[in-house]
């Protein structure tokens, strides 16, 4: 009787169980598949090239079916940086890591890079003379990082000379003669 009451009739049920049977997903990731498609695919929000795309699933969308072969890591972990906009940054310390292929393991042993501020890269030299002579070499230097890690984005190279000491504060400091006159 509470069955009548909320208008089934018997001959309805059998006709939704045998319509529910026959659009169940054929094993298990099919079935979050479809379910993460119900709940969080909202239509009303998606633009029309979005409806458009969505209507039309391809081999790789499809967690199921032809055109799901498994990938390599390395081919995933490619997508993954480019899809995040690393590439950039991973090819910069690429770049500082290759610095003795780059300059040559003699010029390494004397030079090391510090760091790189808008598409500079900033190279500190033991002496003048390595510093002197890298600028010499700074076309052939550029040549092959434009070849081998053009993603990093170097327009050119500043070679910095050894830092002098300071001798404005410590023990061997004099303080100024103080505040000038200021008149006249």
């Amino acid at each position: 009787m509470p069955e009548e009451t909320r208008g089934e009739t018997p001959s309805d049920k059998p006709v939704e169980a045998s319509a529910e049977t026959s659009a169940l997903p054929e094993n298990e990731s099919q079935s979050v598949y479809l379910r993460f498609k119900k709940v969080f695919g909202d239509s009303r929000l998606m633009s029309r090239t979005r409806l458009r795309q969505r209507r039309q699933p391809t081999g790789e969308t499809v967690p199921y079916g032809l055109g799901r072969d498994p990938k390599g890591i390395s081919s995933v972990m490619d997508a993954l940086t480019n899809e995040l906009g690393w590439s950039g940054s991973l090819a910069k310390s690429d770049l500082m890591l290759a610095w003795k292929e780059i300059a040559g393991e003699e010029t390494a042993e004397h030079s090391r890079p510090v760091g790189i501020t808008d598409q500079v890269l900033s190279v500190q030299c033991d002496s003048t003379a390595w510093a002197t002579q890298l600028r010499l070499m700074r076309t052939m230097i550029m040549t092959r990082i434009a070849q081998e890690y053009p993603e990093a984005g170097i327009e050119s190279v500043r070679f910095l000379a050894p830092d002098a000491p300071s001798w404005k504060r410590g023990s061997r400091s004099i303080p100024g003669r103080g505040p000038r006159d200021t008149y006249g």
